[in-house]
């Protein structure tokens, strides 16, 4: 049973792209809602959970949590700034 996933206006899933495509998939979907809006950003290896978390912080953007899931990804919770 996966547990329920935090509240968001979209959810993209990036664990099959490589840097720096990571980012800019999580760009392009951060550009698709409004400010105060919430993006999950299903992701998986070492790379895209050092970079995309920094480089959406860089950009102005709030990420508010990185939750390991039982598949071995992880879900960052972004809060468009």
């Amino acid at each position: 049973m996966t547990s329920p996933l935090p509240v968001h206006h979209k959810a993209i899933d990036i664990t099959a792209e490589t840097c720096p495509m990571t980012f800019v998939r999580t760009r392009l979907a951060l550009d698709t809602i409004q400010t105060g809006e919430i993006l999950l950003v299903r992701l998986k290896g070492a790379d895209p959970l050092a970079n995309v978390p920094r480089a959406a912080a860089d950009q102005g953007h709030d990420p508010l949590e990185l939750l390991e899931q039982p598949d071995g990804s992880w879900l960052l919770v972004i809060q468009k700034g």
